[in-house]
């Protein structure tokens, strides 16, 4: 397991290649209810809130003790659903979004996690990544 001072290094450049995976996901794929702003919003604001947790928090609590791929599963688990989430009481909730509208930003919000997910997996087995 990465040490505390590695994970914090890693933070910013981690999040930032999140987002740059996972905003043209959202652009193209949340409602067009919600304007290109807000998406854009959406892009960097989901990951801020999760990212810090996974990244920062879930090592210690779920790596260290229970291994790497546990904590993938944990850590890929919350993410998503934390982010839909979040999006949703945001977003779709207030508004009283349809019910096909509001499962479709979600399944558009998981699909962007998978993409960020194998992007990582594929960095940890070239051994660029822990």
């Amino acid at each position: 397991m990465p040490t505390s001072s590695e994970l914090w290094a890693f933070l910013p450049w981690g999040f930032l290649l999140t987002v740059a995976l996972e905003m043209p996901v959202l652009l193209l794929g949340l409602s067009k209810r919600h304007d290109i702003r807000r998406r854009m919003f959406a892009g960097v604001w989901l990951t801020a809130c999760s990212y810090p947790i996974v990244v920062l928090l879930l090592p210690f609590l779920v790596w260290e003790p229970f291994g790497h791929t546990v904590y993938l599963i944990v850590a890929e688990m919350f993410a998503p659903l934390s982010e839909c989430l979040l999006f949703y009481i945001a977003f779709d909730r207030p508004a009283q979004v349809p019910s096909k509208e509001a499962a479709r930003n979600a399944l558009v919000i998981i699909a962007a996690n998978l993409l960020s997910f194998m992007a990582g997996e594929v960095m940890h087995r070239l051994s660029w990544v822990w």
